[in-house]
């Protein structure tokens, strides 16, 4: 498509967009002394880059959020955790609510959900709605909920994408994502202007800001800035802060520290 430019490439710009990442590990192979280490980079960041911003969260697998909150000491840093059977969302609706609890219990703020594709793909839209909303219900009204459609699963189908996004609208998703980065195709600025319009539609029709995470494959500056500059022109720079905009992210965070410090920064890994 694109039809969007980005947000110019000014150490401004480029400081916002690190301000926006939720810092990611989602490797089968995660341990406790990785996840550590991992942590420790973020408590490490305003020492070694005090003219940074910190990120938004630090994201990990459930069985990990207690870790993270436990080690985190620098403050403003959510943590997140991917809940709900993820990143397939195939098991029993009890099973996906139960984690997605134990993991807020843990200490997460945050929790991702995978919209179950088994049932929207098959034309289950009340299917759909219960699950997310008994997921709204587990975590409780003070967590952010993330629900993540996977659209890299429905093409280019602007049509399908739209309706899930309005049926996580409507069930109580804070946040629309796009992808799990699990499969092939991941966030694509198609996807993102499908979901930015219908956050549009929703806050005109409702007066309630939604948000939105665009995951999945943004590793450059580049990147990053033009999912900024889709969400800037559709729903405007009151979207351009964290508590609306997030970029999931294993490997932006070395690119933005090297597009600012002008020559490559390897911190994160």
């Amino acid at each position: 498509m694109n039809k969007f430019a980005p947000l110019p490439a000014s150490e401004e710009n480029l400081k916002l967009c690190f301000s926006l990442m939720d810092l990611t590990t989602l490797r089968s192979q995660d341990t406790p002394s990785s996840v550590e280490a991992f942590v420790e980079n973020v408590n490490a960041l305003p020492a070694r880059f005090p003219d940074f911003p910190l990120p938004a969260s630090i994201c990990v697998y459930p069985n990990f959020a207690g870790l993270v909150r436990k080690l985190l000491k620098v403050s403003g840093v959510k943590v997140t955790a991917v809940a709900g059977c993820f990143p397939s969302s195939q098991s029993f609706l009890p099973v996906k609510t139960m984690e997605s609890r134990l993991a807020v219990e843990a200490g997460a703020d945050e929790i991702d959900i995978v919209l179950p594709l088994h049932a929207y793909l098959d034309g289950d839209k009340a299917g759909v709605t219960a699950e997310i909303r008994a997921q709204r219900e587990a975590v409780g009204p003070k967590t952010v909920l993330k629900v993540i459609l996977e659209t890299g699963a429905m093409g280019e189908d602007a049509e399908l994408m739209a309706g899930a996004a309005r049926i996580a609208l409507q069930s109580g998703a804070d946040f629309l994502k796009t992808s799990t980065g699990k499969i092939p195709v991941g966030a694509t600025p198609f996807a993102a202007e499908v979901l930015c319009r219908c956050i549009r539609e929703h806050y005109q029709r409702t007066g309630k800001k939604v948000g939105f995470k665009a995951a999945g494959g943004i590793s450059s500056a580049e990147d990053a800035l033009l999912y900024l500059g889709i969400v800037n022109e559709i729903l405007g720079p009151q979207w351009l802060t964290p508590r609306l905009l997030r970029l999931g992210v294993s490997r932006l965070g070395d690119s933005l520290l090297s597009a600012v410090k002008g020559s490559e920064v390897r911190y994160f890994g």
